[in-house]
């Protein structure tokens, strides 16, 4: 008996395989998700666009966190402060990928340098 009915909106559930070679070892990977779309708006074709889609971006966030801003290699384990240097790590990508133009690493030597800009960036009056 499946117990389908206690997923509201539940309209469909798939199997993703995923196989990768990294240095000539493959592993082969088996992944299952749910969805409230249904086949008519997303067959097989479109959810595996949308998985991808989902771990581009995913992906994306995970390098921009973690190697320009040392996520994983940060020592805050305690109290609240894990969720406010996460809370800051979030501000600093939005702040610095809306509109500074560069990448996030250069937009961050940019700030770095160049104190007026940040302010700036802020909303900050300059110092004198």
């Amino acid at each position: 008996m499946t117990k389908a009915h206690d997923w509201a909106g539940l309209r469909q559930g798939f199997e993703l395989t995923r196989e990768r070679t990294i240095r000539g070892r493959t592993t082969v990977e088996t992944v299952y998700g749910i969805t409230s779309l249904g086949t008519e708006t997303a067959d097989a074709h479109r959810l595996l666009e949308r998985t991808r889609g989902h771990w581009g971006i995913e992906n994306g966030l995970h390098y921009k966190r973690d190697v320009t801003l040392g996520e994983d290699r940060s020592r805050v384990r305690t109290g609240s402060a894990p969720q406010v240097m996460a809370a800051m790590r979030n501000s600093v990508i939005h702040l610095l990928n809306d509109g500074v133009g560069e990448t996030l690493a250069a937009a961050i030597r940019t700030m770095t340098n160049c104190l007026a800009k940040a302010l700036t960036l802020l909303g900050l009056p300059q110092l004198e």
